[in-house]
């Protein structure tokens, strides 16, 4: 089926599954204000995070054969895209790792999970209605960045790209640490891809930042509620503001600031 009110490419739900839902629901709200709303439509418990009045994603216990498999409390990004099965078929002949091939969920959409030629693991994501127009950049308690770290940021982009029509937007020379790629489409910039350093123990990975107006408070609340801070604060080039960190039952995330006036 394609949807043309889907836009191809754009990231429109993000998911945490992780070994406490309770623990994290209380984590995130008190550390970036999100609250937590009960979805009723599935067959197991869900909750949707809130941003307002926005549904950002939702939250739900890590699958037994995932924890079996060893893997830990993940945040899961969904890309959009207007044709699963296309979709679907593009990435095996790109060489991805199929992982959910298609999870149909009455009301809301189709959903595969998949791997990507380097190991990062994302959804596609074809929902059932009329995705709302994206206006203006992301407000505090959004995800404002998606920064995909891999062993090949050359193929990776190209991956993407086919898959769901990324463009590079800048780049910028990192001396010993290589070149950081950003990418977005339409002149918006979505996030950046770089190769991970040998020394950082993870494989490669999607990591989610979310937009905070005071990142030494919020950095704060993260130690006061169990979680890490693993990096930072620090500022990048432009001047913002970012931090890597851990909450409290695995799951990596990070926060940005954008730069004041």
């Amino acid at each position: 089926m394609v949807t043309a009110a889907v836009p191809k490419g754009r990231f429109v739900w993000y998911e945490l599954m992780t070994s406490d839902p309770d623990g994290a629901k209380a984590f995130y709200q008190k550390v970036l204000g999100w609250g937590a709303s009960p979805w009723e439509g599935g067959e197991k418990p869900y909750t949707m995070w809130m941003n307002g009045e926005k549904a950002l994603g939702g939250v739900l216990e890590l699958p037994e054969p995932a924890r079996k498999a060893g893997a830990p409390p993940h945040w899961l990004a969904y890309i959009a895209t207007p044709d699963l099965g296309a979709t679907v078929a593009r990435a095996r002949e790109l060489g991805a790792n199929i992982l959910e091939p298609l999870i149909e969920i009455p009301t809301v959409g189709k959903i595969a999970i998949l791997a990507d030629p380097q190991g990062a693991v994302f959804a596609a994501y074809t929902p059932e209605e009329r995705v709302p127009d994206q206006e203006g950049g992301p407000n505090d308690g959004d995800v404002s960045w998606h920064e995909l770290a891999t062993t090949d940021t050359k193929a990776a982009f190209r991956f993407y790209s086919d898959l769901f029509g990324w463009e590079t937007t800048s780049e910028m020379d990192m001396g010993e640490f290589g070149v950081y790629h950003m990418y977005g489409q339409h002149g918006v910039p979505y996030g950046g891809i770089y190769d991970k350093p040998p020394d950082m123990p993870a494989p490669p990975h999607w990591l989610l930042y979310v937009r905070v107006s005071d990142i030494d408070a919020a950095l704060e609340r993260v130690k006061q509620n169990g979680g890490q801070v693993l990096n930072g604060p620090m500022e990048v080039p432009g001047g913002d503001m970012v931090a890597q960190c851990m909450d409290p039952q695995g799951a990596a995330f990070a926060l940005h600031m954008p730069k004041k006036g």
